[in-house]
């Protein structure tokens, strides 16, 4: 799998990755058997990078890449924090910050973490110089060896990558996401900051699999989080109406080659962007592992099928999301 540099880390990362929330909880039941295979079949498909968080089943996600990365060495884990707690800036505290990293750390089992996020704080967080010298501590401590940001808006990002010690900024990027585009793609890459694709396939639209009678289950945030009702509507859908993207998966699936899935079609496009440090996807089965590990394989996309993906975003998703993240 192409490598590329994870930003201010200076670590090289397969540029398909794997979102680990899958196997924490809010999409159904996994159990831990079937997890563990999937994150394996990740790694043996040529993954390196795991993004999970502290959130993910309180812990439960973390505490089975703990497992995983003792059979598996070698392997980059980002965690995130922050989310576990009600959602002011006060709590971003130098000692919160220990206390989380410390439980993140026993329940990976690791002395450092390779990568913390902060976990879509409230926006003034960015703005706190305390909160980024807590950060540094943490980095001098030896708890952390770097730290990065997950946003929810463009221009959480473009205030995180001004700061100095940032190495990575994750942010919702897809064919119904090209806000990014504009200007936090390109502020990165000057910048040397290392950009995480997160919800690459709008939870799961992108993969072409869903349609009108797609029942998602009452534990599934697809079900219970379409108006935003427990977190940001954003990370549902990429916050587009489902029916919405119904009709623009419809015109994406004509644009798809031969022998490639829409899935596919949807993170090779990712990657075409070489600012693009790793995407990633979730799985909840082996099967979906290899598969998007596979995106990595296929040449570039076309710059018509490119262009036709900005004239389908233009047409009937930026109205929806543009002014909004």
């Amino acid at each position: 799998m192409e490598q590329r540099v994870l930003g201010r880390t200076g670590r090289q990362v397969g540029v398909v990755g794997l979102g680990a929330w899958q196997i924490g909880a809010d999409w159904g039941e996994v159990n831990e058997a079937d997890a563990l295979a999937t994150l394996d079949a990740a790694v043996d498909a040529g993954v390196t990078f795991i993004d999970t968080a502290d959130a993910y089943g309180d812990g439960r996600s973390e505490q089975i890449i703990g497992k995983l990365i003792k059979r598996r060495p070698g392997l980059t884990v980002a965690t995130k924090m922050g989310r576990r707690v009600p959602q002011t800036p006060e709590v971003y505290t130098l000692g919160n910050f220990r206390d989380w990293t410390d439980r993140s750390r026993a329940n990976l089992d690791v002395d450092t973490l390779d990568l913390v996020q902060l976990h879509c704080p409230p926006s003034a967080v960015y703005n706190s110089d305390e909160v980024f010298d807590g950060l540094d501590t943490l980095v001098a401590e030896g708890r952390i060896a770097a730290y990065g940001v997950s946003v929810e808006t463009v221009g959480e990002a473009l205030s995180a990558i001004a700061r100095p010690g940032v190495a990575s900024v994750q942010i919702i990027f897809n064919a119904f996401r090209l806000k990014p585009l504009d200007d936090v793609l390109p502020a990165a890459e000057k910048a040397g900051v290392g950009i995480i694709a997160r919800v690459p396939l709008a939870s799961g639209l992108l993969s072409g699999k869903y349609g009108p009678q797609t029942v998602f289950g009452e534990d599934d945030h697809r079900n219970y989080n379409r108006q935003g009702e427990s977190f940001d509507v954003g990370e549902t859908f990429s916050g587009v109406e489902y029916g919405v993207g119904l009709q623009a998966v419809d015109r994406l699936r004509e644009l798809v080659p031969q022998g490639m899935t829409m899935a596919q079609f949807a993170l090779r496009w990712i990657v075409d962007h070489p600012s693009v440090s790793v995407v990633i996807p979730g799985a909840r089965r082996p099967e979906q592992a290899r598969a998007n590990a596979a995106a990595a394989e296929f040449p570039p996309l076309s710059a018509s099928a490119h262009a036709a993906v900005q004239e389908i975003y233009d047409e009937l998703i930026r109205p929806q999301v543009h002014h909004r993240w």
